[in-house]
This record gives C-alpha cells, sequence and structure tokens, in this order.
C-alpha cells in the first residue's frame, strides 16, 4: 500500500468524503481499494482508514442497522446496503420532551417580525400537524414560551431593506477589533451558518462583507435604492468565510494544543512542525483580525508574517500581560491595605542601622 499521508488528518474533510463514500461504495459493489482512493484524491492508508471506521455508522446500533463493509486489501465489498434503504428507515418517533421543544421552536419562530406571511402560514399547519401527533406533550408545551431579543428586530429589517431593495445603515460591533463601527450597505441576502448574517456590499470598505445579525447595535432603513453591483453569490455550505486568493497571506505555527486552527480556519497549507505542531498558511482580509486568535492560543501559537502582524501581535500580549499585572498589583495593594488598618506597624528587613520603623 502507498505511504502514510504527510498532511494532517484535518476530521471536517473526512467526515465530508465518509458521506460521500458511502454512495459511491453502494453504487460499485466490489470496487478495487485503488481506484477508490483514486477517485477521491486519497492515499489507500486514508481509505482503508475511513473503511474501519464506517462499520461503527448506521441508521441506529442496532447490529442490523450498521453498515457491513470491508476490505480484502484490494477490494472493497458491502454486504448489506439495505441497511441505508429507504424502506429500512423507521417512521420518527420524537421523545415527549423533543415533542415539547420542537413545539415551542415552532411557535416562537412563527412570531418573528418581518416573517413572510406565506411562511408563517406553512410554519402553523407543520405545528397543526405535530400537535395533532404529539397528544399530551402538546399540551405541556403551550405552557411555554420563548421571545427574541433585539436579533428579531434586526432581521425583520434586513429582510424588508431586501424586499424593498432599499440600503441600510448600521451601528456594529467588530470584535477583532472591539470597536463600534458606522456603515450603510447594501444587503444581498440572509444567510445562516450556525448564526444569522447578512451579506451585503459594504459602502465604506467597498467591498462585499458579512454582518451578524446579533453584533447589529442599531439599525435604519435608508431611503435610498439599494444598489450592489453585480456579484457571483458564493457557496456557503463549506464555510462561512471564504478567502480571495488577492487577500494577504498570513503564516502562523502552532503548537500541539493549537492544531484545532487547521480544523476552523480556510488555509492554504498546514506543514508538520518537529514538535507535533503545524505550520499554517492562510489568506484574510482583514489580516488584523488574527490578533484576537494569536492572543487566545497563547503559548501554543505566534504569527509569523507578516512581520508588522507579527509586531502588533507581540504588542498587544504585553499590553494586556500590562493591564493584568496593574489590575493585580491594585488588588494586592487595597488586601494589604485592608489587613494593616489605620495602627498597623510597618517591618522592613534587618540589616546595618535597621529595625522595626
Amino acid at each position: 500500500m502507498a505511504g502514510k499521508p504527510v498532511r494532517p488528518v484535518n476530521a471536517i474533510d473526512q467526515t465530508r468524503r465518509m458521506l460521500s463514500l458511502v454512495t459511491y461504495l453502494k453504487e460499485r459493489p466490489g470496487a478495487r481499494v485503488e481506484d477508490v482512493a483514486r477517485a477521491f484524491g486519497i492515499s489507500e492508508d486514508e481509505l482503508v482508514s475511513d473503511l474501519d471506521v464506517l462499520p461503527m455508522c448506521g441508521t441506529s446500533f442496532r447490529g442490523g442497522d450498521l453498515l457491513d463493509i470491508d476490505t480484502d486489501g484490494e477490494r472493497i465489498w458491502w454486504h448489506n446496503p439495505a441497511a441505508l434503504a429507504a424502506e429500512a428507515a423507521e417512521p420518527l418517533r420524537l421523545a415527549a420532551d423533543e415533542a415539547t421543544a420542537l413545539l415551542v421552536a415552532a411557535r416562537a419562530v412563527s412570531t418573528l417580525p418581518g416573517l413572510r406571511e406565506s411562511d408563517r402560514q406553512a410554519l402553523l399547519r407543520a405545528t397543526a400537524k405535530v400537535e395533532t401527533a404529539a397528544g399530551e406533550a402538546a399540551g405541556a408545551s403551550s405552557r411555554l414560551s420563548v421571545t427574541f431579543e433585539s436579533e428579531g428586530g434586526v432581521f425583520a429589517d434586513v429582510d424588508r431593506a431586501i424586499a424593498e431593495r432599499r440600503r441600510l445603515w448600521i451601528r456594529y460591533y467588530s470584535p477583532a477589533r472591539d470597536e463600534v463601527t458606522e456603515r450603510e450597505i447594501d444587503p444581498i441576502r440572509l444567510v445562516s451558518v450556525g448564526h444569522t448574517y447578512v451579506e451585503a456590499w459594504c459602502r465604506r470598505s467597498e467591498a462585499r462583507r458579512t454582518f451578524r445579525l446579533d453584533r447589529v447595535a442599531e439599525i435604519k432603513i435608508l431611503d435610498e435604492p439599494s444598489a450592489p453591483p453585480e456579484i457571483e453569490l458564493r457557496d456557503l455550505s463549506e464555510a462561512l468565510v471564504q478567502p480571495a486568493a488577492e487577500d494577504p497571506e498570513v503564516v502562523i505555527e502552532v503548537g500541539p494544543g493549537g492544531r484545532w486552527v487547521a480544523e476552523y480556519y480556510p488555509h492554504d497549507s498546514a506543514d508538520e512542525l518537529p514538535d507535533g505542531g503545524l505550520r499554517i498558511t492562510l489568506r484574510t482580509p482583514d489580516p488584523a483580525s488574527l490578533r484576537r486568535l494569536a492572543l487566545r492560543l497563547g503559548r501554543e501559537g505566534r504569527i509569523v508574517s507578516p512581520p508588522e502582524l507579527a509586531d502588533s501581535a507581540r504588542q498587544a500580549a504585553r499590553e494586556a500581560l500590562a493591564a493584568y499585572d496593574g489590575m493585580e498589583a491594585a488588588r494586592t495593594a487595597g488586601v494589604a491595605e485592608d489587613v494593616r488598618g489605620p495602627h498597623a506597624v510597618r517591618v522592613v528587613p534587618d540589616g546595618p542601622g535597621e529595625g522595626p520603623a
């Protein structure tokens, strides 16, 4: 077999690959190991590693529902492909707590301001069907309610601005810089990837930007028409942040405890280091935003280049330490003052001509 891969294992990429592998193998019984590895652009060792995991997957943990896949080193055999067939799937069953959670969430979403009426009615119809199926659990859910905070109002304004093709003014908090800025944006679309975002053309930076709704401190719909330039919509299914080739390059070195950076940040390369860490090369439209990452990594990481960003990160670390030392000194002084009291005696080390003072 081919040697072990030199690139670090990325759990996210491996998961995506394995999901595709199931479909691929189902359509090709007895497929050759070398052909499958070539089709997926991986080594044979990586493929065999995936095949070792697949038999632990299935529609449930009962023996007959797990994937029965094995290999003799040359070919791959799937002995129970019907385990994933539609006829083998059981009807969806919800426990009482699951039904309650689903109904409470559905009712809360139906009250969101700005929700299109057609969507609201479709949601209410689906909720009524779940209530009928849930029986007594539906009664418990009716005694619970959820209200949305400011993000609901922001969502409504953004949704309305998109529908009416109008520009927005926002005050936006940027955690990378720890500052609030004012911007005018031409909204393009709302997206949900963990949180809800608006993808827009930012008039301040004259570039496409993505804003998280719960970081919008204030929002106004303007009379000016929204006129974003013609831009191709990106596929955000893999990641919200997708750097462009022209974005500045940043090199970060992380120790073994910082390898997670390669899992969560899109990067061009991740090379192994002798100590078990990685040298990661990535691109970002805003390199300064990585200072916070450097502070978070602490001893487990450092910015290598560009030099000015590395210097900036070191300065930020020094300022953070100085602020901490100042707070600790003030706290210690306060404790000492409390202990000494108004009649305390100060003691200095004994030495020539010195004694209690």
